[in-house]
């Protein structure tokens, strides 16, 4: 008799059980989906991106391989380079970037150090009013036209390190921070007014040149350097003034002039209104 009470129970239960989904099926991961139902989510999820990966997205670059003998200058700008809002980064750009890219309007910050760039022409940023930083870093830049940054009048940042320079363009007026270290420069690329009316420059990185002079140096610099030219001499001029013993260039803090011909301790009258001594051979 309990056997039979016992078969009665049980027979009941089992096919309950039997029509609910395993444990297994709906604690896949916690919060998930029934197996029944993630079979078909996951079947139109992969349907979904095989679509979308069918197209070529606007913003990013093409992977298809370039036309035979092309180069970067057939490339639409932000496929070759990282663009954000205000800024444009186009860094060791493959295939060869040889000319300044096109940008877009309204950019702030160009980043296009280490590329193949041999020339600077007026029309590269004549559009382009609202840079503040240029950085063309490891270029192979021998050429710039002399109007080339004449109109970039919020620009404050320009480097052109790492190039083959041998004179200096007009440089924008606003300019407070220049850097033309590792260049060819000779003291007649520079000329005699290049700096005069940078009346907000701060810092002035010049080492690495064959300059046999140390060109004007506008009152607000800050940081001078020199070093590792072919200076042989200086005046009193060159950082004071001769008709005047009571001037004083108090925000002049760091010249390196080390690595030049010039030993500096055979013209103490030329530093006497500096509150720092040029770094540099004194014997």
């Amino acid at each position: 008799m309990k056997a039979l009470v016992f078969t009665c129970m049980l027979v009941p239960w089992l096919a309950a059980a039997s029509a609910q989904p395993s444990d297994q099926d709906s604690q896949l991961i916690p919060g998930s989906l029934p197996g029944w139902k993630q079979n078909g989510y996951f079947t139109d999820h992969l349907q979904a991106r095989r679509a979308r990966r069918a197209l070529i997205p606007a913003d990013e670059p093409d992977d298809s391989p370039m036309p035979e003998g092309g180069d970067a200058a057939d490339l639409p700008t932000c496929l070759l380079c990282v663009c954000l809002t205000g800024s444009v980064y186009c860094e060791e750009v493959s295939p060869d970037m040889t000319t300044v890219p096109t940008l877009p309007k309204e950019t702030a910050y160009l980043y296009a150090r280490f590329n193949k760039i041999k020339k600077i022409s007026n029309k590269d940023f004549a559009d382009i009013l609202t840079l503040k930083r240029i950085d063309l870093t490891g270029n192979l830049i021998s050429e710039i036209e002399d109007g080339a940054f004449s109109k970039l009048t919020m620009l404050e940042q320009l480097s052109l390190a790492e190039n083959k320079l041998v004179k200096l363009p007009m440089l924008p007026p606003k300019l407070a921070v220049f850097n033309v270290n590792h260049n060819l420069l000779k003291t007649k690329g520079v000329k005699a007014n290049a700096f005069k009316k940078l009346t907000k420059l701060i810092n002035l990185y010049m080492g690495d040149n064959q300059l046999e002079a140390v060109p004007h140096i506008p009152e607000s610099v800050r940081i001078l350097h020199l070093q590792n030219n072919n200076i042989t001499e200086v005046t009193i001029n060159t950082f004071c003034r001769s008709n005047d013993t009571y001037y004083l260039r108090p925000s002049l803090s760091e010249v390196r002039m080390d690595g030049n011909p010039v030993v500096l301790s055979k013209y103490p009258d030329s530093f006497t209104c500096m509150k720092v001594l040029p770094i540099g051979r004194y014997r």
